[in-house]
């Protein structure tokens, strides 16, 4: 093999591995990219859960509240339903 055959069958090894390097480097890129937007997509979701979550707990103490309100609505009108009929007993005697 002449030197110059040497040199350029060299010369095609080095660029063949360019090629390759510039493909995994692209690829490596590419993989970066990736994980960033994945890693924008955990914190997203992330955010939405503490979000979904403190939600969650105001709606759970208002409907405590609720209950509770519920509770003394409906003692106040068992109250008021047992005097309506101590009042009306009273006036049929």
């Amino acid at each position: 093999m002449s030197d110059v055959t040497a040199i350029d069958a060299a010369s095609k090894r080095l660029a063949l591995a360019l090629d390759a390097l510039a493909a995994a480097v692209e690829r490596r890129h590419d993989a970066d990219r990736a994980e960033a937007r994945l890693d924008a997509q955990l914190q997203a979701l992330g955010n939405d859960r503490s979000r979904l979550a403190a939600e969650l707990d105001a709606a759970a103490a208002r409907g405590r509240a609720l209950e509770s309100a519920n509770r003394e609505v409906a003692h106040r009108l068992d109250a008021a339903i047992d005097r309506i009929r101590s009042v009306l007993a009273a006036n049929e005697g």
